[in-house]
């Protein structure tokens, strides 16, 4: 009877984590952005969500793309293949809210922003660089 507090508790943080761990698993995996047929995956990093930019059109003419259209000159030289686009999203679901998000087509960020899963295949993508200035994308599951 003395190990019931213990034990109870350690049952109860392992039911936590795995509940977390189940939440954000319902946005684990491959996404289709709708600008030049992009490609994010979103991974855990950590204790927290990121996405990475895995395919686009103008990758697969040019694997070695580089990030020409950021607004900062000293990261115009990385590659575009894995750049981090999507970075500390927590919560969830529906939405889980975090930031900052990278767009490589335009070369703008945001802030923050939310990820809202509105069906199994349909995720939502805002990003915000004021309360009131904000950009959302649908982008569809890969299957």
């Amino acid at each position: 009877m003395r190990w019931r507090g213990p034990v109870l508790g350690v049952g109860l943080a392992v039911l936590a984590t795995s509940s977390a761990l189940a939440r954000d698993g319902e946005l684990l995996g491959r996404w289709r952005t709708p600008a030049r047929d992009g490609v994010v995956v979103i991974e855990r990093c950590g204790p927290v969500l990121c996405g990475r930019l895995d395919d686009a059109a103008p990758l697969r003419t040019d694997p070695q793309q580089r990030d020409v259209r950021n607004r900062d000159p000293n990261l115009r030289s990385r590659p575009l293949r894995n750049l981090t686009v999507l970075a500390g999203f927590s919560g969830g679901p529906p939405t889980w809210r975090g930031g900052p998000l990278y767009d490589p087509n335009s070369g703008q960020g945001a802030h923050r922003g939310s990820l809202t899963l509105v069906d199994d295949d349909t995720l939502v993508v805002k990003g915000c660089i004021a309360p009131l200035l904000c950009r959302t994308q649908a982008w569809k599951r890969l299957r």
